[in-house]
């Protein structure tokens, strides 16, 4: 059977519903329409896509790699056939937080000048993957490990860590602080696109207690509202001055890799000449005397 983009679609309704049921009335089909649909794909492809033998469909790791590819696929035509696209292709670039910190709008200005027809989207979408593993860009800037299959990568640089204080704490007398110093705070944490994690710290010395929050600006928020301290890179206080925080190096925290991070194969033709781009600006060199996570 010849696959279309249907099958596409319909897999990642499946993907994105948890479910036959919700993906077949999202589509408009019946549930054992839906259900040949994805058999057919499964077989042309010779892998099992979704685990049926829980009671929650999920995805098996075949079928997360998969996953990005089919959205990245199904972007590029939808894409391709959007009349209001017709005179010129945009690069879409997902970030959670950041983008590039302070390089972010010598590259925005520079991309603009030198490659007028394709201009550069910066989008913010407070998602794990900045929006990559559902379609939504074309490529993203993730820090930390990278966990996400069925994609490329490329190394921009590594960011330091710093610490985000209340600029009324005792900690704002310091130059500079260590994550020992954090312990005896909540340390707020961003589960939905933050890098910090309380194992950041050794076994023996986790922080008290924790707050979590959803999002950057809620994270910020609590932190000036004397709730809690938190752990950043050095991009976050370039990009995100904030009423009632301060930010002071955090010397023994290692250092976050940030990467360029794309499907493949890439939905947008000019996504490796991006990251030569980027490089002119920002040179990954090796952190010292920290080492990336």
């Amino acid at each position: 059977m010849t696959m279309e983009l249907r099958h596409l679609r319909a897999f990642l309704a499946i993907a994105e519903e948890g479910g036959i049921t919700r993906a077949a009335a999202r589509l408009h089909i019946s549930q054992p329409a839906l259900s040949r649909t994805l058999r057919a794909l499964e077989e042309h492809l010779g892998i099992r896509l979704i685990d049926r033998s829980t009671h929650y469909l999920q995805l098996t790791d075949a079928g997360q790699a998969f996953r990005v590819r089919a959205a990245a696929a199904v972007a590029a035509v939808d894409a391709a056939l959007d009349p209001a696209r017709t005179e010129a292709w945009p690069l879409r670039i997902g970030h959670t937080w950041s983008a590039l910190g302070r390089h972010t709008s010598t590259v925005l200005r520079r991309w603009q000048h030198a490659h007028p027809r394709t201009p550069l989207e910066l989008l913010r979408i407070d998602d794990r993957t900045a929006g990559l593993a559902q379609g939504r860009v074309d490529a993203a800037l993730l820090r930390g490990p990278l966990t996400i299959p069925g994609s490329s990568s490329a190394l921009l640089s590594y960011e330091p860590r710093v610490a985000a204080v209340p600029a009324d704490s005792a900690l704002t007398t310091r130059d500079d602080l260590v994550l020992a110093d954090l312990t005896e705070y909540t340390v707020v944490l961003n589960t939905v696109s933050g890098t910090t994690t309380p194992q950041l710290w050794p076994d023996a010395a986790h922080p008290a207690s924790t707050l979590e929050v959803a999002n950057t600006d809620d994270w910020l928020a609590a932190i000036a509202a004397g709730r809690g301290v938190g752990v950043s890179s050095a991009a976050t206080a370039e990009i995100h001055p904030y009423p009632g925080v301060a930010y002071r190096p955090l010397t023994d925290a290692p250092a976050l890799p940030l990467h360029l991070v794309w499907s493949e194969p890439p939905a947008h033709a000019t996504i490796t000449e991006l990251a030569t781009f980027i490089s002119e600006f920002i040179h990954p060199s090796p952190p010292a005397p920290n080492t990336p996570e």
